[in-house]
């Protein structure tokens, strides 16, 4: 059972609705500002946390999960965790497991749940060098 406000957010009308954007550059760079006002407003030490789950476009996978945490990570947030969340009881299940049998992919069963630490200032940026921001 989900709370009676469950479907009011995933579908809300409201203007600045990030669920609203289909271009994914368009959606990380708005998750971008978020991250950015994230960090700017979280006290030093403290963890902030993001549901996040993918897409396929054209029957292939998108991975706006990594996307989205790079983003974080560019605000200079540190990468705590990273949970998976198994989705299951999905409404739409039974129609995507038809299409996913048809059109040769597997479904989407899974979130991350990200959880970032803003940097106190005495850290050791060194110790966590390899749970921040990455060059390609």
């Amino acid at each position: 059972m989900h709370p009676p406000y469950a479907d009011i957010i995933r579908y809300s009308n409201e203007a600045g609705d990030l669920s609203h954007i289909h271009d994914v550059a368009s959606f990380v760079l708005e998750m971008h500002l978020v991250a950015a006002e994230s960090f700017r407003v979280l006290k030093s030490g403290r963890c902030c946390a993001i549901l996040i789950g993918d897409t396929r476009r054209h029957r292939h996978y998108v991975p706006i999960a990594f996307r989205v945490m790079k983003a974080f990570l560019e605000c200079g947030f540190i990468l705590k965790e990273d949970i998976i969340k198994h989705q299951w009881q999905c409404r739409s299940t039974p129609v995507w497991t038809r299409r996913s049998d048809e059109g040769g992919f597997l479904m989407l069963m899974h979130e991350h749940l990200f959880v970032f630490r803003k940097p106190e200032g005495n850290d050791s940026f060194w110790k966590y060098r390899e749970s921040m921001d990455w060059e390609p």
